[in-house]
């Protein structure tokens, strides 16, 4: 059963910094891109960033560039976001998902159908 766990959230004081983890079982890691998406209370889900299926492609949301960084590792089957320099903007539930393209990845939430659970962020002094 294809399966998506999120982990390594919690409560950080502004410019601190995460790392989450997405791991992924009950398929294989290889063929398929996987994005960050994050949503705040009374917003939409958005993208965050994003990893093609051999990890040669990342995207990143404008407001996150330079700040965060994914990566992946097809032989664990995990995929990481590494947050740098938090900012209260950044509190949200962050999600990790799967894209069946075959290459590149993609922003929108649209493109994605299968999720995990989420786990909350909190940038707060």
């Amino acid at each position: 059963q294809l399966q998506l766990v999120e982990s390594g959230g919690g409560l950080v004081q502004p410019g601190g910094s995460l790392r989450l983890s997405c791991a992924a079982s009950g398929f294989t890691l290889d063929y398929y891109a996987i994005g960050w998406f994050r949503q705040a209370p009374g917003k939409e889900r958005e993208g965050v960033s994003c990893v093609s299926s051999r990890g040669v492609t990342t995207k990143y949301a404008d407001s996150v560039k330079g700040r965060f960084t994914i990566s992946k590792d097809n032989a664990k089957k995990m995929v990481y976001l590494q947050m740098l320099s938090l900012e209260t903007e950044d509190t949200a539930v962050y999600y990790c998902a799967i894209d069946r393209r075959l290459s590149g990845c993609s922003l929108y939430v649209v493109d994605y159908d299968s999720w995990g659970q989420g786990i909350q962020v909190t940038v707060s002094s």
